[in-house]
Order: C-alpha cells, then structure tokens, then sequence
C-alpha cells in the first residue's frame, strides 16, 4: 500500500512510522500545519520533521503555508479550535493523497493521547468518502510513550503544546501560575 502520512510533527511520527514500516507500507510523508504559532516554533517543527525525515530515509512532502490570523482570530470554543484545525489539515491531506495517486491517507495525530481521537477517525472517514480514497485507521495511541522515547534518543525537538496560538497561550498561563 503507497500510503501519505500527514506528519503534525517529528516526535509524533516515530512510533507510527515504526509500526507502518514493520508492516511492509511504502509511507510517504506529508508536512502541513498550517496553525502552528508563533513563527519561530512552526520553523523549529519543519526543521524537525526535515532531520527526521533525513535520519530515517523518509520521503516528505512539504505544503509550506502559515496561517496564524486563522487561529489568532479565533473566538470560537476550544472543541471547535480542533475541528477546525483537523479539518482544515486532514482535507489537504486526503485531496493531495488523491491527487498524487495513493492508495490511502493518514495522520500522526492519531497518536495522540491529547488529541479528539474520535472526531479525527470520523474526519478521516468523512474526506475518504468526498474525495475516493480510503482513510487508513489505527490507533497508534498505545505507543505515544515509545514515540517519545525515540524522539529523545534521535535528539528531536520536542514541543509543548499542540500548536495553535490558543494552546500556546494556555501554556503560557499555566507557567505563570506555577
């Protein structure tokens, strides 16, 4: 199966790739995340996932766009600050996958165990079926710790926070309350 893997980030991608690897899955990457604020930590996460992609031999696509008025704008609901965000990131991905002649599209996000796991498996499903291409799921959540593990062997950038400005800044005022 030629699969594009949306990658939210180098760490994030470690167990995933491990396991679609072991699984004999030609897995190309696709980098595009367009709500990572403030400019310095989108760079740092490119830069990231371009080392990783080196030290693994891993083909990457990258859609470099940078959309922070989007999220810094935003005055909507912090579960719906997700549904925009996966959307927005999960329908590129699915339309490029398409585009480019995959058999099926993914997310590392499904990694996760911060992340609306449902709502993404249900979007995935949900552009599988607009744009004719199969959604490949599986819940990669029981190697979140491993990933990380990997990611701190390989010396990568590990963020903490999600990535939009609303998680940086409810990072920021939990610091300040320490």
């Amino acid at each position: 199966m030629k699969l594009l893997m949306h990658m939210c980030c180098a760490p994030c991608s470690t167990y995933p790739m491990t396991l679609l690897k072991k699984d004999k899955i030609d897995v190309t990457g696709f980098f595009y995340n367009p709500n990572i604020h403030p400019l310095d930590e989108y760079q740092k996460r490119l830069d990231t996932v371009k080392r990783y992609a080196d030290i693994m031999n891993l083909k990457v696509e990258y859609i470099d766009e940078y959309m922070e008025d989007r999220w810094r704008n935003y005055t909507g609901n912090n579960d719906h600050r997700c549904d925009m965000c996966y959307r927005l990131r999960l329908d590129k991905t699915a339309a490029y996958a398409k585009e480019n002649r995959f058999d099926a599209f993914t997310t590392t996000l499904l990694v996760s165990p911060y992340q609306n796991h449902e709502l993404i498996k249900e979007l995935g499903n949900q552009y599988a079926l607009k744009y004719g291409i199969k959604f490949y799921y599986q819940d990669f959540r029981e190697g979140f710790r491993e990933g990380q593990a990997i990611a701190k062997e390989l010396e990568l950038y590990r963020q903490k926070y999600c990535g939009c400005i609303i998680s940086f800044n409810e990072t920021q005022k939990s610091k300040l309350k320490q």
